[in-house]
């Protein structure tokens, strides 16, 4: 929250700081498994993606830019059994 002040100290008025999500993290596509994309889409439960953002998918995510931290951890990451990710 925001507090404005005068110069002597009394308070003036308390102004909230209103978020509607994550900041940056809600104008990314995130790395999520797959199968959890689609538990997500059946139950309406909550996704972790690779940089730690917690959210229900809704948007489609081919309509923005790639979150350069789950890009960068998805770069480090070693290759499963099953070989390279896509």
């Amino acid at each position: 929250m925001a507090w404005f002040k005068r110069d002597e100290g009394t308070l003036l008025e308390q102004v909230p700081q209103l978020s509607h999500g994550d900041g940056d993290h809600e104008r990314f596509s995130h790395y999520v498994r797959k199968e959890k994309i689609l538990e997500s889409a059946l139950s309406g439960d909550p996704v972790k993606a690779l940089c730690g953002k917690i959210w229900v998918p809704t948007r489609d995510p081919e309509k923005f830019p790639v979150c350069p931290t789950c890009k960068e951890i998805h770069a480090n990451m070693k290759p499963g059994p099953e070989g390279p990710s896509q």
